[in-house]
């Protein structure tokens, strides 16, 4: 019987252990949800999105920023607070998250384009209608989602939750 410490560390997974088990998935006839990000100190706002985004299908992937990636996206010198391994297995204990797979790009096009999910979800600073990819509101693999027949979904983000504001209210 597997340990609990086991159970989560199986969720983690490389890209060809998740293309195996979204296979699988599909086979069964689920419907497989992704979203991405840094997910650096885990909030209520991160928790009541990532529940949302799991209720949209049957599994729910995240595809989470590598460190690299995460400096290149220019958030702060300082970040990310927390190691890709510690955000991982934050988000890997949470009961509505069924894998995790790093990514080291600037953005998840090439794993959203690997992994075929049936739904691409991000937060309302995002647009689900926004095709314009230069646009800041654009979300990465609409198009993918496009040719595909998959959908696009905005999800309304918890007011005054922010990793940005947390790390500012540490600081004071």
């Amino acid at each position: 019987m597997m340990t609990r410490q086991e159970n989560l560390q199986n969720k983690i997974v490389n890209l060809e252990e998740a293309i195996r088990r979204v296979g699988i998935w599909r086979n069964t006839g689920m419907k497989v949800t992704f979203t991405n990000g840094c997910f650096d100190i885990l909030h209520k706002g991160h928790v009541t999105y990532l529940t949302q985004a799991a209720d949209l299908g049957n599994r729910l992937i995240i595809g989470l920023n590598s460190d690299a990636s995460v400096k290149r996206q220019g958030k702060a010198d300082d970040r990310p607070i927390n190691s890709e391994d510690a955000r991982a297995l934050v988000l890997a204990s949470l009961g509505v998250v069924d894998l995790v797979v790093l990514f080291d790009d600037n953005t998840p096009y090439e794993l959203i384009k690997i992994l075929q999910p049936d739904i691409v979800v991000k937060g309302s600073d995002y647009d689900a209608a926004e095709r314009d990819t230069a646009s800041k509101t654009y979300i990465v693999g609409a198009d993918l989602m496009d040719a595909t027949g998959g959908q696009v979904v905005s999800i309304p983000l918890v007011e005054g939750f922010s990793t940005t504001n947390l790390i500012n209210k540490i600081k004071q």
